[in-house]
């Protein structure tokens, strides 16, 4: 076999040490390639315009074989300072050429060669490569925060629409929407007041069952339901003194707005000018006191006899109510009779929260008294065990689900979220402050994940960008290291009689 055809196999990791083990090149060559890196950077700046050094130059690392080309490029450019001897006169040649001659001594561009394409195989290319990928894996995760700040921002708005409409109001001023809401709860109470009539079946059956069971000792059970049911909704007043008071008086609603503008605390009642009064001319001697008989300053009593012994009247002793009439004042009897309900008296029956937790609490009572009865009349017929229940009138069981029923309903109706929501409202500022902080929360959380959203939009917009400008770099870079590979595969193959020569590993096998 023709020794010239047997290649040459050169591990990529194992150029260096195989080109100083070989002689090629000198061990210490690093040394010398800080003068040639000077030489070209002096040379560089005084170059003549021409695409092909102007694409030689840019983006690549020059080495030997690009040094090769400007020389070939400025013997057309300086053509015109050759002498009759062959020589250039210009100084761009000179230092060209002079860059060449240094680089071939001792085969030191063929050092630096090799080191360039052992940095660019194991750590540019795959580090361009890792980048592209990092830029890629990049933009995935900002589509799924994308899509999870976006999915996020329309939950909270759900929320914040469907509490809105829980509570009746737009969300635009939150405060406000919920004070106007208030104003509907007097006819919200009222007709519920109205509509608690199915429920005297079941009270009278409680009632009965409880005068049945305790006799003598049994007192009045659901006062307060009772009430409601035989007069509706009145007021706190009229369920506590019997009687209609003849004005009522509530307390305002103290709930402060965030949009609108405070009033200072500091303000005073103007009251003009700070001078004295002036009371005109004011003189006592204007002043009839009458016949000069008594100037002494005793008082005429008129037809009283000053003898008479007069009972002390007791002040302390409640005259009751006073009214006018034809003959004239009229004490009357003892009593709240046509007071003013003020406070917490004007509230109705179902708004006060003392009275609405009784009404609550004797609703429950009921309830539970009917599931018993009916649980009770259910049971087997057979039972032969004794008991004082079985002696009492019994309802048929659907007599006592129609009443659970009936209950239930009402309690449902009375414990409605917007009725609970506005009675805290109502009776509570801080309550308020809660709910309408709940709320703009939530908006506050739809903005926050928009703004998320847009900035994952835009990471992802400035990592393709970055992408798209790394791409370019690294075919430059491949297609320059394959070059590169080729140059320094062809060198050392006329080292060697021209036997082919492989560099393994290389740029070929990425």
């Amino acid at each position: 076999m023709d020794e010239s055809n047997i290649p040459i196999d050169i591990n990529i990791g194992k150029l260096q040490d195989w080109l100083v083990s070989r002689r090629h090149v000198n061990k210490e060559w690093q040394k010398s390639i800080i003068a040639v890196r000077e030489k070209i950077n002096n040379a560089i700046q005084d170059m003549p315009a021409h695409d092909g050094i102007a694409s030689l130059l840019s983006g690549s690392y020059i080495n030997y074989f690009h040094c090769l080309k400007i020389v070939e490029i400025l013997k057309e450019t300086e053509a015109d300072s050759k002498n009759l001897f062959g020589r250039y006169g210009s100084q761009r040649m000179k230092d060209w050429q002079d860059i060449l001659r240094t680089y071939e001594k001792e085969n030191l561009y063929l050092a630096e060669a090799a080191q360039m394409l052992v940095r660019n195989i194991n750590y540019e290319i795959p580090g361009l490569k890792k980048q592209i990928t990092k830029e890629e894996q990049l933009q995935v995760d900002c589509d799924k925060k994308v899509a999870e700040y976006v999915k996020g921002e329309a939950s909270s708005k759900a929320e914040f629409v469907a509490l809105c409409k829980q509570l009746g109001i737009k969300g635009d001023k939150i405060k406000r929407e919920l004070v106007e809401r208030i104003q509907e709860l007097p006819e919200i109470y009222d007709k519920i007041g109205k509509s608690l009539k199915p429920l005297l079946p079941a009270i009278e059956l409680y009632s009965a069952f409880t005068k049945y069971m305790l006799g003598e000792r049994a007192t009045e059970v659901l006062p307060l339901l009772q009430f409601v049911v035989e007069r509706g909704n009145t007021t706190v007043y009229e369920w506590r003194y019997g009687e209609p008071p003849l004005k009522i008086e509530p307390d305002p609603v103290n709930i402060e707005f965030d949009d609108e503008e405070q009033q200072g605390s500091g303000d005073q009642i103007d009251f003009g000018d700070p001078g004295e009064i002036d009371f005109g001319s004011l003189s006592t001697d204007a002043i009839d006191f009458g016949d000069g008989d008594h100037a002494g300053g005793e008082i005429d009593w008129g037809g009283v006899d000053a003898d008479v012994n007069v009972d002390p009247v007791d002040l302390s002793a409640d005259l009751g109510a006073i009214s006018l009439s034809e003959s004239g004042i009229v004490v009357e009897s003892d009593g709240v009779s046509g007071g003013a309900a003020r406070g917490a008296d004007a509230l109705s029956v179902l708004d006060a929260p003392s009275t609405r937790a009784q009404f609550l609490q004797q609703l429950l009572e009921l309830e539970s008294f009917l599931k018993m009865r009916l649980y009770e009349s259910t049971q087997s017929a057979s039972s032969q065990s004794f008991s004082l229940i079985q002696q009492l009138p019994t309802e048929s069981a659907a007599a006592l689900t129609a009443m659970l029923d009936a209950v239930q309903v009402a309690t449902a109706q009375y414990t409605q979220p917007i009725n609970v929501h506005l009675h805290h409202v109502k009776h509570s500022p801080r309550y308020v402050d809660v709910l309408a902080a709940q709320l703009k929360q939530k908006l506050t959380l739809c903005e926050k994940m928009a703004t998320l959203a847009d900035r994952s939009k835009q990471k992802k917009a400035a990592a393709a960008a970055e992408e798209a400008a790394l791409r370019p770099l690294l075919t430059r870079l491949v297609d320059n290291t394959k070059v590169l590979q080729a140059e320094i595969e062809k060198d050392i193959s006329k080292k060697y009689k021209g036997r082919p020569v492989n560099v393994i590993g290389g740029v070929k096998f990425l």
